[in-house]
């Protein structure tokens, strides 16, 4: 595992990527705004771009500096990044496993354990610090999501784990509206929406589980996997696969949190989004800069890792559990451990 660096976001839109030597240069409209050297970045991701030059691609792709290209409201565009490196009978391993139905559910069953034990510890957090604003049917899914774990456990198809996944995910947003404790005439919680989301809340999410899966193909690109085979998110043109497994377990602890956070603090409002005459919601610019600022700075914040005993950076988690990961692949590891937040 590396050390994760920054990630730059470029949310100008009409911002330009180019080379200066061994640097970045930002301009808008030819003048330069922002300027580091490449060896400082761990990855590029640009909302609503005019464009990169040939020559910092080149640099970016011989430095293993990732750059993504989304729309202006977070729609994944194309994913720009050199050779794939890393042990090739580690990636070998990975394709027999996604062709192994028992393997398969065995690594999807401990994704969505993570997952569902984590929008557990969401429910009971919120149930500890907010007492008095609860009612009891925080606690009954709370209770629900326990027994769902128990029959994760005894389950042996994909099959029923994405039937578990499925009424877990349902319970879980029931309650979701109740921990929207403030602005709850712009942010509600009716039922979840993608593509395009359809309300503030939902638009919000979307945003920051974007951010998620990029950072997760990352992750696991670092430490030589593909993130387009999955186990329980299957194989189709374009879909990372495993990063979208690996990415459940954090959805609760890094984007649920983060937004409820965000919403409550009032740091972002209902004036930061625009609804589309098709009915689909987007954040305003200022509002992405804001999300932005806000998830890299809880990057910052320190962990102690459940496994590993060992205290880390919010932003390595991603790479902690690709390690393991892949360290359970190559047979170093009788299981894959789940990230459970405590």
């Amino acid at each position: 595992m590396r050390k994760m660096l920054n990630v730059l976001y470029v949310t100008t839109p009409d911002a330009f990527l180019a080379k200066d030597g061994e640097n970045l240069v930002v301009k808008v409209q030819d003048k330069e705004i922002f300027r580091t050297p490449i060896h400082y970045l761990e990855g590029i991701v640009t909302f609503g771009y005019i464009g990169a030059s040939p020559a910092l691609l080149g640099l970016c792709a011989e430095r293993g500096v990732s750059v993504t290209f989304l729309t202006g409201h977070g729609k994944f565009l194309a994913r720009v990044s050199g050779p794939v490196k890393g042990n090739v009978l580690l990636r070998r391993k990975q394709y027999r496993i996604a062709d192994s139905a028992s393997e398969c559910a065995k690594l999807a069953s401990r994704f969505i354990i993570g997952k569902i034990a984590n929008c557990r510890v969401v429910l009971r957090r919120f149930m500890s610090d907010h007492g008095e604003k609860c009612n009891k049917d925080i606690e009954m899914v709370s209770k629900e999501l326990a027994r769902n774990i128990v029959r994760l456990n005894k389950s042996s198809s994909l099959e029923e784990i994405r039937g578990i996944e499925g009424r877990v995910a349902k319970y879980y947003f029931s309650v979701f509206d109740e921990m929207i404790l403030y602005q709850k005439e712009s942010f509600f919680m009716r039922e979840r929406s993608r593509r395009p989301p359809m309300d503030n809340m939902n638009a919000l999410l979307s945003f920051l589980y974007t951010l998620l899966v990029n950072e997760t193909k990352s992750a696991l690109e670092t430490v030589g996997l593909d993130p387009y085979v999955g186990f329980l998110h299957r194989d189709r043109p374009g879909r990372p696969g495993l990063a979208l497994d690996l990415m459940e377990e954090f959805r609760p602890y890094l984007a649920d949190r983060l937004a409820m956070t965000l919403i409550n603090r009032r740091q972002i409002t209902g004036d930061d989004f625009i609804t589309k005459e098709s009915g689909g919601v987007i954040m305003k610019d200022r509002a992405r800069k804001t999300v932005l600022e806000a998830w890299q700075k809880r990057k910052r914040d320190e962990i102690t890792h459940p496994f590993l005993d060992e205290k880390i950076p919010i932003g390595l988690l991603l790479y902690a559990q690709a390690l393991l990961l892949s360290r359970y692949l190559r047979g170093d590891l009788d299981d894959y451990p789940p990230f459970i937040w405590k």
